[in-house]
């Protein structure tokens, strides 16, 4: 493969009621998620999640921890019914996790589609602040697209990629882990403040980096890894692995979302085809990414094993290199178009942050937010630990178009938009076409009072004068396109009839 894989993202939103800092933000992000659905029809008993074959202790490494020695953060295989749990009719997951609301796109096949079903979860996060504001007596709660409260604590936003079984693990955490401490500087997000509490005054490139203690491991809310060893392939497991990555930082524009996913895509495409044979790995790699992290002007170096002395720039043009001389030996890339896009702006972006920096304003996120922050600062003389530039990091985050820097920003043309806003909402109801979220979108749109239960891998039906549920597996994640049962599903006036079409041989 090259850029085109099953792909997806899961963003955690940050959750506040003004002025009410002992708000429950678990009860309110339930509210969030609940409300949504409401309004679209799906009840808090119908297009629930399935966790019957949820496996989260299950590490890539060879071994299963033990339930009893896992932490309760680890356990997503149990289910709360006191938790907000629903599948959208656009094929997304939208849940509450950790006490924050939680959007997990539907699996997509390119970067473009990354972006368009990811803004689709902002659309929707939108959505349900306003739908909260309409209620009588209800206090004003806030979403925001970021990945830290300023105050100690982080929540995450992360990537997924399918990759077939067969690939190597320890070649995958050995060409990932340079890859992924250097990668901050294309997708960072931008910080004010320096350290996991931004105790200490500065600005920084990456929302997550501060928050890393170790290079590979299962965890993903404590000693949290560079690489996370989770497998659960929410597919045909002696087949595919899910890479479940959890480094990446939330983006609101477009071009910095395509090279996170893409570039991320032409790296593992390396790794599976054994392209990438030399040895780039640093030395010290988690206080590596917190330097290069703490450096926005992009020089400061780490070390590699083999002794030499590279910037963050650096080694994202010894990778791009690579991809540029593995793709010119293959002439089978379904996706060149899509391929093509990925590497100009990866060459594009690193030739301009060798340059000037300020060159990506509307291209990156870091950058730009940085630009914003140091306009207020040399307008308002504010040193870097004043706690208006804080507030202004994250109103930059906000979901609410009138209050959201980017919005703002978006509004005044003044970012690089690859999607439409008419793609985006129209994301926000309809599922991808060409993956399995068709299906399971749809079902939810067409058949919502039967559809008992969902998940990445099956839908669970309760069909009237059927004693028991029946579950249809969908374990490959190409498999129920709308190509493919569209029209059995769009011509089936009920769940019944559906359930027929699929039984019947093609």
């Amino acid at each position: 493969m090259t850029v085109r894989r099953i792909m997806g993202l899961e963003t955690e939103f940050g959750i506040s009621v003004p002025g009410d800092p002992m708000a429950n933000p678990m009860f309110l992000s339930g509210q969030v998620v609940s409300v949504y659905a409401a309004a679209h029809g799906i009840r808090s008993n119908q297009s629930s999640w399935d966790y019957t074959f949820e496996d989260p202790l299950r590490d890539a490494r060879g071994w299963q921890l033990d339930r009893q020695s896992a932490d309760e953060s680890q356990l997503t295989d149990a289910e709360d019914p006191t938790l907000a749990n629903v599948v959208l009719p656009n094929g997304a997951r939208y849940y509450v996790d950790h006490a924050h609301p939680e959007y997990s796109s539907p699996e997509v096949t390119s970067p473009r589609d990354a972006i368009t079903w990811d803004r689709a979860g902002d659309g929707i996060a939108l959505e349900s602040v306003r739908l909260l504001a309409e209620r009588p007596g209800q206090a004003p709660v806030n979403l925001y697209k970021n990945n830290a409260d300023g105050k100690g604590q982080s929540y995450g936003t992360h990537e997924n990629y399918l990759m077939p079984r067969r690939t190597p693990f320890p070649s995958i955490v050995k060409h990932l882990i340079p890859f992924f401490v250097t990668r901050q500087v294309v997708c960072g997000a931008g910080r004010v403040g320096l350290g996991v509490d931004s105790r200490e005054a500065g600005f920084q490139v990456s929302q997550r980096a501060d928050f890393f203690e170790t290079e590979v491991g299962l965890e993903t809310t404590l000693k949290r890894p560079i690489i996370n060893t989770r497998d659960e392939p929410h597919a045909i497991a002696d087949r595919y692995r899910r890479l479940h990555v959890i480094i990446g930082d939330a983006n609101h524009l477009d071009v910095a979302t395509l090279l996170k996913m893409g570039t991320t895509s032409l790296v593992l495409g390396m790794i599976e085809d054994g392209h990438l044979r030399g040895d780039w790995s640093i030395r010290h790699p988690v206080a590596a990414l917190q330097r290069i992290s703490h450096d926005p002007s992009l020089t400061a170096t780490v070390e590699l094993v083999d002794g030499r002395v590279v910037t963050a720039l650096d080694v994202q043009w010894m990778y791009l290199e690579a991809a540029r001389a593995w793709l010119d030996t293959r002439d089978d890339d379904p996706a060149a178009d899509a391929t093509d896009e990925v590497m100009s702006w990866w060459e594009t972006v690193l030739t301009r942050l060798g340059t000037d920096v300020r060159s990506c304003t509307g291209l990156l996120d870091w950058v730009t937010k940085l630009g914003l922050l140091e306009g207020y600062r040399s307008r308002d003389n504010l040193a870097w630990d004043d706690h208006r530039l804080a507030a202004i990091d994250l109103q930059w985050a906000d979901v609410r178009p009138e209050k959201g820097l980017v919005h703002r920003l978006r509004d005044r043309g003044r970012t690089h938009d690859l999607v439409t806003p008419e793609l985006v909402r129209a994301a926000q109801s309809t599922p991808p076409e060409d993956t399995r979220a068709w299906f399971r979108g749809s079902c939810v749109r067409r058949f919502a009072p039967h559809v008992f239960s969902a998940s990445w891998d099956s839908v669970v039906f309760d069909v009237p004068g059927h004693a028991s549920l029946q579950r249809v597996p969908i374990l490959e994640p190409e498999r129920g396109t709308r190509a493919q049962v569209g029209d059995l599903v769009e011509q089936s006036p009920d769940v019944e009839h559906l359930l027929r079409g699929l039984a019947t041989p093609e």
